[in-house]
Parts: structure tokens; sequence; C-alpha cells
């Protein structure tokens, strides 16, 4: 069972999701009940319809700074990642 099956059974109603992104769920928010995606593995999902370049400015533009309410997913960042600026 997936972690998106897994949180769809135990919190049926009361978590929002990112269309398209339920394989990059990694986690949940307990406070706040909020989904915590991988930007990794959003920007993988989305270059199987586009280039890496076009990935990263498709999910910045439209996903990670959507606001959809309390529930707006958590975009986790990967510390290896080579998304982060350096210090």
């Amino acid at each position: 069972m997936s972690i998106y099956e897994t949180l769809v059974d135990e919190y049926f109603g009361e978590l929002l999701y990112a269309e398209g992104f339920n394989d990059a769920i990694i986690g949940l928010e307990l406070r706040e009940m909020r989904v915590i995606y991988s930007v990794d593995k959003c920007i993988e999902i989305l270059m199987k319809d586009m280039t890496e370049e076009e990935a990263m400015e498709h999910f910045d533009f439209n996903v990670r700074y959507a606001y959809v309410g309390e529930k707006t997913p958590i975009w986790c960042e990967s510390i290896r990642g080579s998304r982060i600026p350096p210090a």
C-alpha cells in the first residue's frame, strides 16, 4: 500500500492532496494535518512529460507557490538535491 493510499484510508476527507503527485508524498505534518511532498520526486514525475528545466519552471510557477488554504501541502527540499543554493 502506498503512502497516499494509507493517508486516504486513515484520514479520509481531512487532507488536501496535490493532484498528480501521489507518488511524491513522503509524510504528514500532524499539527496542522498537511501532506508533505518531496520536491525532487515531484520534479521526476513532471519530467515524464517535459525536460528538467521545464519541469522545474512548471513546479515553481504552478505548484510550489500556489496557496490553496490552511491545508496547503508542504514542499520538502532534499539537502542533497541540486535545487538548494549553496550557503
